[in-house]
């Protein structure tokens, strides 16, 4: 045991396939313990918890009303210690990777977002096979997440995770300024074209009247932007589905005519001109929020939260007016308004092997997705934090701050869902658009209407694609790379820096993950 703490020091400051390894150590070392602890008295249950330092007074993330909840409900009935270990958010990975190496740490539940993460753990031996303890253990958790979002967290028949089941899929719109529209007397474009006319009539009629300040088309190097232009663009990989990885959308069909098109907004003036330095979205809320962008895309919630970027627009911009709409059509699929939905599926939660608690662990989550314990935990008191209304949890607007505190953790602590999940996706979106303020829902449920349609949806394999794991970073950082390169481009130069690019791109791991994309495309079951 000596020596092996020894290589686990070492392998601290290793990368994942090192601490992979020794995790076959930690679990072998404990595989023969499973049946301790069963002499009839309290056990301990570790689970996860992320620590985004957001705790309120006088709450901390591993002791608050939710946590307590839990322990009362669940844990004290079946003589269980709930002990939840915090993990930063910011280095979940990282850490997971230490604790999941750990023979004694590890917590008996964790969780990860990145398959690539999940599918080692279970290639490699360090994740319990749940699929018999789900059937005996688990009826209204299986219920509950569905056999589809069940077929994320398989690997070779096997269940080595429960993925959590995401609540709503949709994931981004569009926004124009109508009262622009008005002072120029246009219509609101429906395709790509007539956006294109539109944003050059921002351009130079000015509607505004801002003038060096005038952005046409709000963009930032954000997903929600960049993503959204190109989908209009590609051409799914097979139905309705594509790959999954961000990173890999230089390998689709069309994913060059994006490029092409953004250069041409970007040399005509007509997006944001120093997007390429604005990776979290803060200029581009700036912008909109001071009434200096005619229309953008973004995620389908960000503008109507309280106080945020439409409350702000309208209190600074008198007159200003916004409207969702669906304008950009590809020409590759009969120009529907494709655009990218979610997987039905969130986090993988997972139990190591090394484990003697996963009996609890599946109780834990069975009983979260039994009664009314996900209203409870997610929504918090009737009457307090929300009224009943139809079957659907509306929040009351004038809870008091103490009330709203004590559900600050409920998307961390309700891990099998990612999301209010009370029934199928419409009555989850009519639950989430009740806790936005009422002046901004009607709006909300239009964007919502907009990222929910023609939509495509990412491939499951179901086994892991190595190349994935191997440069998924690399390539990540190089599609950045690729869009703003491109973008800058001298129209004349454009051919030139996109195929220099784009053979830096296939060196650094594009070419092998497109081999192995494809390959395992090819052993998938015919649709």
């Amino acid at each position: 045991m000596d020596i092996f703490q020894g290589v686990l020091k070492k392998a601290v400051g290793l990368g994942m396939t090192a601490v992979m390894a020794i995790s076959l150590l930690a679990g072998c070392a404990n595989g023969d313990s499973a049946a301790e602890g069963k002499n009839g008295g309290r056990v301990t249950l570790k689970v996860e918890v992320f620590d985004r330092g957001n705790s309120p007074e006088p709450y901390t993330i591993t002791s608050n009303y939710l946590t307590k909840l839990v322990q009362e409900r669940f844990g004290d009935p079946n003589h269980i210690d709930i002990e939840f270990v915090p993990i930063q958010r910011s280095e979940e990975v990282a850490k997971l990777n230490v604790l999941m190496a750990s023979n004694t740490d590890v917590p008996d539940i964790v969780f990860t977002y990145d398959s690539s993460v999940f599918y080692r753990y279970a290639q490699q031996g360090g994740l319990t096979d749940v699929g018999e303890l789900l059937d005996e253990y688990g009826p209204n958790l299986k219920k509950f997440i569905g056999d589809e979002t069940l077929s994320f967290g398989q690997l070779d028949g096997k269940q080595f995770a429960i993925p959590g089941k995401r609540a709503i899929t949709g994931r981004y719109s569009s926004y124009i300024r109508q009262d622009w529209l008005d002072k120029l007397n246009l219509p609101v474009p429906t395709t790509t074209d007539e956006l294109y006319t539109t944003l050059k009539a921002f351009k130079e009629k000015d509607p505004g009247g801002l003038g060096s300040q005038n952005i046409p088309m709000g963009m930032a190097l954000a997903p929600a932007q960049f993503e959204t232009l190109i989908y209009s663009f590609i051409k799914p990989i097979r139905g309705d589905l594509t790959y999954g990885q961000r990173y890999e959308l230089p390998l689709h069909e069309g994913f060059k005519d994006a490029m092409q098109f953004l250069n041409k907004l970007y040399n005509e003036g007509l997006i944001s001109k120093d997007f390429s330095l604005d990776e979290d979205k803060t200029q581009l809320a700036k912008d909109i929020q001071n009434g200096n962008v005619g229309y953008w895309s973004e995620d389908v919630d960000v503008l109507f939260y309280a106080d945020g970027t439409l409350d702000n627009l309208y209190k600074n911009v008198e007159g200003s007016k916004v409207v969702p709409v669906d304008v950009l059509t590809n020409p590759k699929v009969e120009n529907k308004h494709i655009k990218s939905r979610y997987a039905s599926n969130g986090m993988y939660i997972m139990i190591p092997k090394s484990s003697k608690r996963a009996v609890e662990a599946i109780k834990y989550l069975d009983w979260m997705a039994s009664d009314n314990n996900l209203i409870d935990m997610y929504s918090g008191v009737e009457g307090e934090n929300y009224d009943l209304v139809g079957g659907i949890p509306v929040v009351k607007a004038d809870a008091s701050q103490e009330v709203v505190n004590r559900i600050y953790n409920a998307g961390d602590m309700v891990i099998i869902s990612n999301g209010k999940n009370i029934g199928d996706q419409a009555t989850n979106e009519k639950a989430w658009v009740s806790g936005f303020p009422e002046r901004n829902q009607e709006m909300l449920k239009q964007s919502i209407a907009i990222a929910n349609t023609d939509t495509i949806g990412p491939i499951v394999f179901g086994k892991p694609i190595e190349a994935e794991a191997k440069y998924g970073t690399t390539l990540n950082d190089k599609l950045s790379v690729i869009i703003v390169k491109t973008a800058m481009a001298k129209p004349e130069e454009f051919e030139a820096v996109y195929e220099q690019e784009m053979k830096d791109y296939m060196s650094l791991g594009g070419a092998e993950l497109k081999e192995e994309l494809e390959h395992a495309l090819k052993e998938l079951p015919a649709q």
